[in-house]
């Protein structure tokens, strides 16, 4: 490769690794933890702490919605608990706007589905950085650039592609190390970054991909083509005859069995839609999960009078469209591995921050002056944005934790006082990371996200010992893990805050994370 083509990759994988890795650092550090969401969820609600509405039946429920909400018989659906400390809630469009009730909610349903769940909060960062609509589409935006940022890099590292992957030089040169590190995490995680870079490009913009073809290429027919090609369900029209429906519990079962002859090895419903209910054609849809299978989800169709299967898309039954789009989530989300795949995307997910962040800090050492105390003001602004950005991240989402621990104990709403504390420790960190000498708001801001970390595990732990004992099962374990998982990550963070502190004792006086620089620089 020529010298000048080698240098434009270069500067292609720089400038788009810079503009989206603020971003995609958010996307990374987020989807390494929702990665546990079953998890997340279980440990703001611990099976010993039961939901208000756990015991009611989906048959109540579906009884109670009808009775307040007759039109609602044409198309509903019910999302399943996971667990006691859950509860089902119905799903329906009323005027045009999607409403959501537990079965105490029904005469005042709320407007959004989840009821300020922690891991959907989360997973709200991952998918769209908390932002509704335009975060979707600017993480579109962003997972295109990532791309170039991948494809660049291949370029540029593919002659010594072997030598990058084992070289870890360590020694007195730490610009070296990291690159060395950035290299190898690189090379070793390529396969998924590239899988997840492809189906975020995807998921994120693909209604605007659907339109623009619509337009483009399909004279306006793609939307009722895709809807047809898509739906898991025959579309019927309703006789006019009432009819008596089979309970969910029957349906359930029912759908179960046809999944398990359909080649899965598991099948766990969680959600159920229903049209025409009350009349002798109403379908029933039921959704599942199944191990170990890129086609984690799955339907069967059933008639809700007399059970008839109707249709179904599990297992070796999937069309080549529900094939292509269980791919896709599966391979985003590790969700068709079990544990041991979940841990891996946790790392890789981990790795990944890991990547932009040290891909910022290598831009940072290329272009400081080595032998004056001064450094350009780009290297200053870039070295207060990237700990202000990614430190932040990390402190507020911990903070997001402590402030739902607390609501929850306090029986408040636990939405509002997450985003507080989360947005609120994120900008409070920019701030401090502009204010502060760059080195001390390093550390500083390190050690402060290890302590809150570490804390809120502990206090957790502490607070649910006793009933962990005593109503131990798989789903008390799932706290546990939570908790174990959170004083790793506090303890790496203390790692991290112990060597910038080192660094910034006994590092290059030059640099701009030197205590030296701090004391020769205006704060």
């Amino acid at each position: 490769m020529k010298a000048a083509t080698l240098r434009t990759y270069q500067t292609v994988h720089t400038w788009t690794g810079l503009i989206a890795g603020f971003a995609l650092f958010v996307a990374f550090y987020a989807g390494a933890l929702i990665v546990f969401h079953d998890d997340i969820a279980a440990w703001q609600n611990p099976p010993w702490r039961s939901a208000a509405d756990a015991g009611v039946t989906t048959d109540s429920l579906i009884e109670r919605l009808l009775a307040h909400h007759p039109a609602a018989r044409e198309d509903f659906g019910v999302i399943l608990p996971t667990d006691g400390s859950h509860s089902a809630y119905a799903y329906w469009v009323e005027q045009g706007s999607a409403r959501f009730a537990t079965a105490s909610q029904v005469e005042a349903p709320r407007t959004e589905a989840s009821e300020n769940e922690l891991a959907d909060y989360i997973y709200a960062l991952h998918d769209s950085l908390g932002l509704p609509v335009i975060g979707l589409y600017l993480m579109g935006i962003v997972s295109v650039l990532y791309g170039l940022a991948l494809v660049s890099g291949i370029l540029i590292h593919l002659p010594q592609l072997v030598s990058d992957f084992f070289a870890m030089r360590v020694g007195r040169n730490l610009k070296r190390l990291w690159q060395d590190a950035h290299n190898a995490i690189g090379v070793l995680s390529l396969p998924f970054h590239v899988i997840f870079a492809v189906t975020g490009a995807l998921f994120c913009l693909f209604t605007i991909t659907l339109a623009a073809l619509n337009t483009v290429a399909f004279d306006g027919k793609l939307f009722d083509a895709f809807a047809k090609a898509t739906q898991t369900a025959p579309v019927v029209t309703p006789s006019g005859t009432p009819a008596s429906m089979l309970p969910t519990t029957v349906l359930i079962e029912r759908a179960r069995t046809e999944a398990l002859a359909s080649g899965v090895t598991s099948f766990d419903p969680d959600y159920l839609h229903f049209s025409h209910y009350g009349d002798s054609h109403a379908v029933a849809e039921v959704r599942g999960r199944s191990q170990h299978t890129l086609g984690t989800y799955g339907t069967v169709a059933l008639s809700a009078h007399d059970g008839r299967v109707l249709d179904n898309h599990v297992g070796d039954r999937l069309s080549a469209n529900g094939i292509s789009y269980a791919a896709l989530f599966g391979l985003h989300f590790g969700s068709f591995g079990g544990r041991t795949v979940q841990w891996l995307y946790f790392i890789l997910g981990l790795a990944g921050a890991f990547l932009f962040y040290s891909g910022n800090l290598l831009w940072i050492e290329s272009r400081r002056k080595r032998r004056h105390l001064d450094q350009p003001r780009r290297t200053l602004v870039m070295a207060r944005a990237t700990i202000g950005v990614c430190i932040g991240t990390c402190l507020g989402i911990s903070g997001a934790f402590a402030a739902t621990w607390v609501a929850v104990r306090l029986g408040v709403d636990a939405g509002i006082p997450q985003r507080v504390a989360c947005y609120g420790l994120f900008l409070g960190a920019c701030a401090y990371a502009c204010v502060r000498p760059i080195g001390r708001a390093t550390t500083e801001l390190l050690w402060a996200t290890a302590l809150l970390t570490v804390a809120i595990a502990v206090i957790d732990l502490a607070s649910n010992a006793c009933a962990m004992a005593q109503d131990w099962s798989s789903l008390a374990g799932r706290v546990l893990g939570v908790d174990l998982t959170g004083i790793a990550l506090g303890i790496g963070f203390a790692l991290l805050a112990r060597a910038a502190s080192r660094r910034a004792r006994a590092g290059d006086a030059n640099s701009v994370w030197a205590l030296q620089h701090a004391a020769g620089a205006p704060s």
